[in-house]
């Protein structure tokens, strides 16, 4: 069977300027001191997600996970390595990332709707069950600059569960929000690993990714530390 996610030897690095002025004319002058230097977010990066597979991604702080989903989400290109999805990705890479905050609810349904790949019909006749779903209830009409993170994050996770997605990419989705919500999202994971559906998933709720995933893996500075079964990563994570 084909993987739904499959990444080999990726490499990620960002090009960093440093000015080092203490001084008006150092300020002036700070293009001809710059220090370029390389951070290398991800290196030598492999591996692969079965259709109807969860697996955690662990790490500390700086690690290259949500670097990591962001380059299998586009946003960032790969300095090197490849890249094969199979299937349609529904990211949700951090809180109202892809909301517009002047625009309704509403209307960022539909506009992320879009971008994921529904037709405006398919996201009209889905409304009703994003909504519900949220729990965002009147608000769905108001800006979305007016909701609390929370809420945010509810229909954000709403939209991303509601698009056909073979492929879910899911960073610190359950970082917040009540526990009676928390629950309905991992309810949520488990139907749409039983349909067949693929995730990666980071967190650092230890607990979450316990109860979620079926592999994970362990990022220290970039690199592949460990991977392999659940509880066997996450423990040695927590020991070291």
């Amino acid at each position: 069977m084909n993987e739904a996610i499959r990444v080999d030897c990726l490499n990620k690095e960002f090009l960093l300027y440093t000015s080092g002025y203490g001084s008006l004319k150092g300020m002036l002058l700070w293009w001809k001191r710059a220090k370029r230097e390389h951070l290398h977010a991800l290196q030598d990066v492999s591996f692969s997600v079965a259709p109807g597979e969860c697996v955690g991604v662990v790490g500390r702080n700086g690690a290259g996970k949500s670097t990591l989903l962001s380059v299998l989400a586009r946003v960032y290109k790969p300095t090197s390595g490849d890249i094969v999805m199979n299937g349609r990705v529904a990211p949700l890479l951090e809180l109202g990332a892809g909301f517009h905050h002047d625009l309704t609810g509403y209307e960022n349904v539909f506009f992320n709707g879009v971008i994921l790949g529904l037709t405006r019909k398919q996201i009209a006749e889905r409304m009703d069950a994003i909504v519900e779903f949220s729990e965002v209830g009147s608000y769905i009409g108001a800006p979305a600059r007016t909701y609390s993170s929370g809420m945010l994050l509810r229909l954000g996770f709403s939209v991303a569960v509601h698009v056909d997605a073979s492929i879910l990419l899911v960073d610190e989705a359950l970082a917040v929000g009540d526990w009676d919500f928390q629950k309905k999202c991992l309810a949520r994971i488990a139907q749409f690993k039983r349909d067949g559906g693929s995730i990666l998933f980071v967190s650092h709720d230890l607990k979450a990714v316990r109860e979620t995933a079926d592999r994970a893996i362990w990022l220290k500075k970039g690199k592949i530390l460990m991977q392999g079964g659940t509880e066997e990563v996450v423990s040695a994570y927590e020991t070291e």
